[in-house]
């Protein structure tokens, strides 16, 4: 296996970060929820090649919650950020369905020029990924519908890139819906999360709790051809968190529950290349990975290191919070 190494120490205004993606200065930027700490709000930072950090800028707030809690990241032709405000991660009942995908123009220097809400009233909005002229965002819970068996349901919804204001429904008939996957994990009901795309346009999901990826097809006219299980492996891949392909299409995956990294091959085959033992990431140990970047010859994984639990290797949050590195 690889040896993870200590990419960086973050400040002490991030507690949990996530999501990450590059911007047109070749900058890794970093979404940062930070949601170990209840007042603290969300931001985003810039990250050098030698891995300096500097605050971007603070997420705009949920105007009822008076935080911002932003995972997925993304950026449009136009650099205009997107972010995934997950409101409800935490589960509790009074932020239920405020979750948002948020549209923000940012200059170089952190000013925030504008900003949109392009959807609402969502429950755990997670991953996001632009491919053409729409994107496509994962929500790991789709409250409330049930079924009959009581297991979890979750989906991917997509949306225009010139769309707004949309106030999604929660429910199976909303039109920006795309895609649905069934939980049959009885110990880990946690559904859609990462999501990728190969350079055929395919898509490809994780569903967490099953520790499985799906990929998707679709036809001319952008609808779903095909979803089938593209790679499972219990022995190799236990969660799929955040997920992101090299030039060679090898797709590596973070293992949450696991403290680990897999890599799946383009024929499928998983193999888990790096694993940590229960760590506080300051030594380099993979502490919580919660999504890989491929940035400059390396592998680049954010430590979300905040959730515990029987089927986790983590088992309690620390500061400072880190980001870890591997080599290609």
């Amino acid at each position: 296996m690889l040896e993870s190494k200590l990419f960086c120490i973050l400040p002490d205004y991030i507690c949990t970060p996530d999501g990450m993606a590059i911007d047109n200065q070749g900058n890794l930027i970093l979404s940062c929820p930070n949601y170990a700490e209840e007042k603290m709000s969300g931001c985003v930072v810039k990250i050098s090649k030698s891995g300096c950090v500097t605050k971007w800028f603070d997420v705009p707030v949920h105007p009822e919650t008076g935080v911002a809690r932003n995972m997925g990241i993304a950026f449009d032709k136009e650099w205009n950020v997107y972010l995934c405000d997950n409101q409800g991660w935490s589960g509790r009942e009074d932020l239920l369905n405020k979750g948002r995908v948020l549209k923000v123009t940012v200059d170089q220097e952190g000013n925030i020029q504008k900003t949109v809400v392009v959807a609402e009233h969502m429950e755990h909005p997670n991953g996001i990924r632009i491919m053409g002229n729409f994107m496509y965002v994962t929500q790991s819970y789709l409250h409330p519908v049930k079924r009959p068996d009581g297991k979890l349901t979750s989906c991917v919804y997509r949306f225009g890139l010139e769309e707004e204001n949309i106030r999604i429904t929660n429910s199976l008939e909303d039109k920006h819906l795309l895609i649905t996957f069934v939980t049959e994990n009885p110990d880990c009901q946690y559904g859609a999360d990462g999501i990728a795309f190969d350079k055929e346009g395919n898509m490809y999901v994780g569903n967490f709790g099953d520790g499985e990826v799906h990929k998707i097809s679709f036809t001319e006219d952008g609808k779903v051809k095909e979803d089938v299980i593209y790679a499972k492996d219990a022995e190799h891949l236990q969660s799929t968190d955040g997920m992101i392909f090299d030039e060679d299409g090898n797709l590596y995956v973070a293992d949450f529950c696991a403290n680990a990294i897999a890599k799946i091959t383009p024929e499928g085959k998983v193999e888990r290349i790096a694993q940590s033992p229960d760590c506080t990431g300051v030594d380099g140990g993979l502490d919580q990975p919660g999504e890989p970047i491929v940035w400059n010859g390396k592998i680049i994984a954010s430590c979300f290191d905040l959730v515990t639990g029987p089927d986790k290797v983590n088992l309690k949050h620390e500061m400072p919070a880190t980001l870890v590195e591997l080599s290609l």
